[in-house]
């Protein structure tokens, strides 16, 4: 049974799957906040499809759908940090192929589980430190 810390575990893990892929696709690109810069610049389209993900550039973030229709939300900080809500977090379980729904509470205690992987980079953002997940 997948817990609310795997879920966690599972959208760190995602989402630095889904940097890779955009990396490998555009080698130029330095940070994955930089698609920002690029959209803004119109040198790529607010959406489309890079490497093996679906993206939609907005407001702060991007929006990844990788081909099985896993959702990876992403906002940015002005130092172009990865953060991610609850709220990203809750959508990445309900996009899973063996959908996962649970509670803000369940995913509040999750993410606080997971210090020092996890930190609250402002109030409910949270960001990935670096340092390995727990096992």
């Amino acid at each position: 049974m997948t817990t609310a810390r795997d879920l966690a575990i599972g959208y760190v893990g995602a989402l630095h799957a889904a940097g890779e892929a955009i990396r490998t696709a555009i080698p130029s690109l330095g940070r994955l906040a930089d698609l920002l810069g690029l959209a803004r610049s119109r040198q790529i389209s607010r959406d489309g499809e890079i490497g093996s993900y679906f993206y939609r550039v907005h407001g702060a973030g991007c929006r990844f759908v990788s081909r099985n229709g896993t959702e990876i939300d992403v906002d940015f900080a002005s130092d172009g940090t990865e953060i991610f809500d609850l709220w990203r977090l809750r959508r990445y379980g309900r996009s899973l192929p063996d959908p996962l729904d649970l509670t803000e509470h369940e995913l509040r205690s999750a993410v606080e589980s997971l210090k020092p992987l996890l930190t609250e980079a402002r109030p409910g953002w949270f960001s990935v430190t670096g340092a390995q997940a727990p096992a």
